[in-house]
């Protein structure tokens, strides 16, 4: 799992970088016609981890709050039907 390495860059297991890498490259060639080295690639998913990670990693912790808020209200209704009508 990616783990944040300062406030603003995500880093990356050797694993990890091992899947992503390849991806990398297969998308500048497809899309760019051009051929890049793992060190290239690297290069770039570390770049792009440092300048724009910190935004994925935001909107991660949004969704995560937003589907706990949803959960909370359903288990907030389930205990609601549990109350007993006073006579």
């Amino acid at each position: 799992m990616p783990s944040i390495k300062n406030s603003n860059s995500i880093t990356f297991s050797p694993e990890e970088k091992e899947r992503l890498i390849p991806k990398i490259k297969m998308y500048v060639k497809e899309e760019l016609d051009q051929d890049i080295g793992n060190f290239d690639a690297e290069f770039l998913l570390d770049f792009f981890s440092e300048e724009i990670g910190v935004y994925f990693y935001n909107r991660g912790i949004r969704d995560s709050l937003d589907m706990l808020d949803n959960r909370m209200e359903e288990l907030k209704e389930s205990i609601y039907v549990l109350e007993k009508p006073i006579k």
